[in-house]
C-alpha cells in the first residue's frame, strides 16, 4: 500500500526554522544538547527514580501493613500503644488509633502523579482494608489512614521513606549543564557570525560606492578566505573602474575635438538648408556621445554625502522649474537624512522628471518611508505623470539600454534609449531598484526604492 506524502510538514517546518545564520547555528548546537538532556532526564525518572520510589513505597506500606495486622490481632488500647511505640522507635512512623472516625471522602492530587501512583500501587497490593492517603498536606510527611473495626488507624510517615526526595538535585544539575553549554555555544557562534555580518556590511557598502577602510578578514578560516577574496575582487573592480574612467576621458576628448572643429566650420560656412541640417546632425551626434559616456562611465568616482531627502527632491523640482516646467512636489512628512552620491542621484531623478514632461502635462514628485520587519526601512521616491504610460509587458524593456519603444510613450525619442537605463544604473549603484508601474494619475509611475541604513 502506498503511503500518502504529508506535504504540509516541510512547509510548516520551514516556517519555524530561524532565517538567520546566527539562529540556525545556535539551533544546530543547542537543540541536540537540549534533546539529549531531556532524553537522559526522562530515562532517569522512568528507569531509576520510579524504581527507587516504588521500592521505598513498598517498604513503607509493608511497615504500615505490619502495624495494622498487629493491632487487628489484639484490638486493645494497650496493644495499640505497644505497636505505636515499636513503630516510632524502629520505623520512624507516628501511629495513632482514632476511634469512631471514618476515612475522608476527598483527596488532593499531587502534581507529581508518579508519587501518588507508586504509593497507591503499594497500598492496593499489601492492604486488604479500605485506605486513604495524602501526599500534599504536609511538606515533609505522608498521611496514610486505614479503616479498621471501631475506627481509623492513622500513620504519619517521613516523606523520604515513601519517595526519592533528592531527584530535583539531578534536574538542577542537568538544567545548569544545559545553560552553561548554551552560554558557551552562544559566545563562540556569535563570534563567528559577527565576522560574516561584517563581510556582508562591507560588501553592501562597496555596492553603494562607499569604502570601509576598517574592514579586515577575521573569524574562521573559511570566512577569512571569503573576506580576502572579496578584498581582491574589490581591488580588481576599482582598478577596472579607474582604467575605464581614464579611457573614457581620453575618448571624450578625442571625439569632442573634431566635433568642435565641425561646429566652427559649419558656423563659418554659408548658411543654407544643407548647413542647418549638418548642424542638427552634429548636435545630435554630440548629444548621443554624451549619453553613451554617461551610461558607460557610471558614478563610482563620486563620494557619498549625507543630505536631506526633502532638500534633494526640492533641488530636482527647482531644476525642472528653471527648464520651464512646473512639477508638483509632495515632501516627506518627517524629513530624514541619508547618504547619496548627490550629483548622480539628482541627474537620475531629473532624467525621470524630464522624461515625464516629454509625454505628460503634469508630473508629481513624492516620497515615503516604508517600514519592514526587523526594524528595517526603505525610502521610496515616486515620479508620477498623467501621460499615456507604458504597457505592462513593455516596462522591463523600457529600462534596458539602447531600447526604444515604438508606442506613443518612448523613453528617449531624442537620443538612443539610455535615459531610463542610466537612471536605473544609478539607483542600483545606491543599493536600490527602479521599477515602472501604473501611476495613480493615470500615466507612468517611476518607483525608486532605496534601503536605509
Amino acid at each position: 500500500m502506498r503511503i500518502p506524502r504529508l506535504k504540509f510538514w516541510p512547509q510548516a517546518f520551514k516556517r519555524k526554522i530561524p532565517k538567520t545564520l546566527w539562529g540556525r547555528a545556535l539551533l544546530i548546537i543547542v537543540l541536540p544538547v537540549a534533546l539529549m538532556q531531556v532524553a537522559v532526564t526522562w530515562a532517569f525518572f522512568d528507569m531509576h527514580w520510579e524504581t527507587v520510589t516504588a521500592k521505598l513505597s513498598e517498604g513503607l506500606i509493608g511497615d504500615v501493613s505490619w502495624a495494622v495486622d498487629a493491632y487487628k490481632a489484639d484490638p486493645t488500647r494497650e496493644n495499640m500503644d505497644k505497636v505505636a511505640a515499636a513503630a516510632q522507635k524502629s520505623m520512624q512512623l507516628s501511629i495513632a488509633f482514632q476511634p469512631g472516625r471514618e476515612l475522608p471522602e476527598n483527596r488532593r492530587r499531587n502534581p507529581w502523579a508518579a508519587l501518588d501512583r507508586s504509593l497507591k500501587r503499594a497500598l492496593t497490593e499489601q492492604l486488604d482494608d479500605p485506605f486513604w492517603y495524602d501526599t500534599t498536606r504536609y511538606q515533609a510527611s505522608v498521611d496514610i489512614r486505614v479503616k479498621v473495626d471501631g475506627g481509623v488507624i492513622r500513620v504519619i510517615a517521613p516523606r523520604e521513606r515513601a519517595f526519592a526526595t533528592r531527584a530535583h538535585i539531578f534536574i538542577l544539575w542537568m538544567t545548569g549543564a544545559t545553560l552553561v553549554l548554551t552560554a558557551i555555544s552562544i559566545l563562540f557562534i556569535r563570534n563567528q557570525v559577527r565576522a560574516i555580518e561584517r563581510l556582508s556590511v562591507a560588501a553592501e557598502k562597496f555596492g553603494r560606492g562607499e569604502d570601509d577602510p576598517n574592514f579586515k578578514p577575521y573569524g574562521a578560516a573559511e570566512v577569512r578566505a571569503a573576506a580576502q577574496n572579496f578584498l581582491k575582487m574589490k581591488t580588481r573592480i576599482q582598478r577596472h573602474i579607474e582604467q575605464r574612467t581614464t579611457l573614457l576621458a581620453s575618448v571624450s576628448h578625442d571625439l569632442r575635438t573634431p566635433l568642435t572643429r565641425l561646429k566652427l566650420e559649419l558656423a563659418m560656412a554659408p548658411q543654407d538648408t544643407a548647413t542647418e541640417r549638418m548642424k542638427q546632425d552634429v548636435s545630435e551626434m554630440a548629444y548621443m556621445i554624451d549619453e553613451y559616456l554617461a551610461f558607460a562611465s557610471g558614478e563610482m568616482i563620486e563620494s557619498p554625502q549625507t543630505v536631506s531627502v526633502n532638500g534633494l527632491l526640492e533641488t530636482v523640482a527647482d531644476g525642472a522649474r528653471r527648464a520651464g516646467h512646473a512639477p508638483e512636489f509632495v515632501p516627506l512628512h518627517e524629513d530624514i537624512e541619508t547618504a547619496f552620491r548627490v550629483s548622480a542621484i539628482s541627474r537620475a531623478l531629473s532624467n525621470l522628471v524630464m522624461n515625464g514632461f516629454h509625454y505628460a502635462a503634469t508630473v508629481r514628485i513624492s516620497a515615503e518611508i516604508e517600514h519592514k520587519t526587523g526594524g528595517k526601512r526603505s525610502l521610496h521616491i515616486y515620479v508620477d505623470d498623467d501621460g499615456p504610460g507604458i504597457a505592462p509587458e513593455k516596462r522591463e524593456d523600457a529600462l534596458k539600454p539602447f531600447s526604444r519603444l515604438d508606442d506613443s510613450r518612448n523613453q528617449n525619442k531624442k537620443g538612443v534609449g539610455l535615459g531610463l537605463a542610466i537612471a536605473r544604473d544609478t539607483i542600483r549603484s545606491h543599493g536600490g531598484e527602479l521599477e515602472l508601474d501604473q501611476s495613480p494619475m493615470g500615466g507612468l509611475r517611476a518607483n525608486i526604492g532605496i534601503p536605509l541604513i
